[in-house]
């Protein structure tokens, strides 16, 4: 979608789907077990939340496949927002909300009190492990009986070191040579957003509020589960992996 002034949208979007996948190529197979999960269990008209959805890029993909689903996203990106709402624009399927997920008032901020499935991907990790199991806690009081909760994300189990060793190694090989193919990183992606005149003040506001970018604790696929099924989810397990990232499933 282009707006009155001139901003295609559609191309911002795919140039994050371009930067994201530098970091990790299987990042549409992510996004398909998920939405295949999302059929299985709560079927083809969901109401879902997209949790710290940055661009949209989960919401894209769910109303791509499900055009009845309807879309609830949130976030406190102001740039990555700026992009969903240009590409979202006149589409009452998708409402988005700002709010900051450490905020304990969040919730408040939403459309409903309910969702079928609450989806997330490669955005929680920068949090640590106490807030992050706070924000489960409120996510399991947004899921209804019988929903899901999804988050797929870096999730590092400390007790393999030699095998996290030799997947970083491999990992960063690969990321090297792809941008010796002309791939995006991170801060080259932003330096363009921030030369954007319809994304420079979103864009300086974005790093007012979080600096340079930060990881949280990524703890295992353990502690999620754990974390969760404390939480109030009746059933959790991982249900797609890669090396690196582990989509969690979990049923209330």
């Amino acid at each position: 979608m282009t707006t009155s002034a001139g901003t295609d949208w559609m191309a911002w979007q795919e140039s994050w789907d371009r930067q994201q996948e530098w970091y990790m190529p299987d990042r549409e197979e992510r996004f398909r077990i998920m939405l295949d999960m999302v059929e299985a269990l709560v079927g083809t008209a969901p109401r879902v939340l997209d949790l710290a959805c940055g661009t949209g890029s989960i919401t894209a993909r769910l109303l791509s496949r499900f055009p009845e689903a309807t879309s609830t996203g949130v976030d406190l990106d102001p740039a990555l927002l700026a992009i969903a709402h240009g590409t979202f624009e006149g589409d009452d399927r998708v409402t988005l909300v700002t709010a900051d997920l450490k905020d304990p008032d969040w919730p408040a901020l939403l459309p409903y009190d309910s969702y079928d499935a609450v989806l997330t991907a490669t955005a929680l990790h920068w949090l640590h492990s106490a807030p992050l199991a706070a924000l489960y806690g409120q996510v399991a009081e947004l899921v209804r009986d019988g929903g899901v909760f999804m988050n797929a994300d870096h999730m590092i189990d400390d007790t393999t070191p030699r095998i996290n060793a030799a997947e970083r190694a491999q990992r960063h090989a690969r990321m090297d040579q792809a941008k010796r193919d002309g791939a995006l990183d991170w801060a080259q992606w932003w330096q363009l957003a921030a030369a954007d005149p319809a994304l420079a003040g979103p864009t300086a506001r974005r790093f007012e509020i979080y600096g340079e970018h930060a990881d949280g604790d990524m703890p295992s696929p353990a502690w999620h589960a754990g974390a969760l099924r404390e939480k109030g989810f009746a059933e959790v397990r991982a249900v797609w992996a890669s090396p690196s990232d582990t989509l969690l499933l979990a049923v209330k």
